[in-house]
């Protein structure tokens, strides 16, 4: 699949991690129309992210498997890893109403949470056409990732794969996955200002209905 197949609108834009880039540009581009649970999360493993949706979330961000990454932080929020799933929390736990030994706000977090949770998997069971958009993948994680998704999701959808790599520019994989468009752009790009550009041509024949 190429990025013209992407083309077209979309009952809603999900955001799969790896990091908060996908939920910035797809609000930069008025593409996200609500807070997607992973939007700002780091989620490195896709394998995970996976079994993840798998298990419709099952267990996932319980307290008992819940720890802060560093203790010692200059950043207004803790990162907070959920070892279960490898996932972290990275903007949800302020270094001001928390501590590394006490998560006094996980009642509120875990509240939001669930409703993002359960707002999610009624969309993919209700919405006519989603695209999903994940950073960083294997070709084998993707595979699974469709295959999982089949199960979930009750119509059409669509999944951008986006690499961040040493090349010259943008790159397009033809990966034989009917669901997937994978791409590849330059790893210099990832944080800085060109960043913008690459996502202004995956996003340029894509809104929301």
């Amino acid at each position: 699949m190429r990025l013209q197949d992407l083309a077209g609108s979309y009952d809603s834009v999900f955001s799969l991690g790896q990091n908060c880039l996908p939920a910035i540009q797809m609000e930069r581009h008025g593409l996200r129309s609500s807070a997607g649970v992973l939007d700002w999360m780091m989620s490195d493993s896709l394998t995970d992210v996976n079994r993840l949706l798998g298990r419709r979330f099952d267990g996932f961000m319980e307290l008992a498997h819940m720890s802060v990454v560093e203790p010692v932080t200059l950043q207004p929020n803790y990162q907070v890893k959920d070892s279960a799933y490898g996932v972290i929390s990275v903007h949800d736990f302020p270094v001001n109403r928390n501590s590394p030994e006490q998560l006094f706000t996980y009642g509120e977090f875990k509240e939001k949470l669930n409703r993002r949770i359960n707002r999610f998997l009624k969309q993919l069971n209700e919405e006519k056409r989603i695209l999903f958009i994940r950073m960083h993948g294997t070709y084998e994680e993707t595979a699974e990732l469709e295959q999982v998704l089949n199960g979930l999701v009750a119509h059409e959808y669509k999944i951008l794969l986006v690499e961040y790599e040493q090349v010259p520019g943008l790159v397009e994989l033809d990966w034989p996955l009917p669901h997937t468009c994978a791409v590849q752009v330059p790893y210099a790009d990832i944080w800085n200002f060109n960043s913008d550009r690459w996502w202004d041509i995956f996003f340029a024949d894509i809104s929301l209905k």
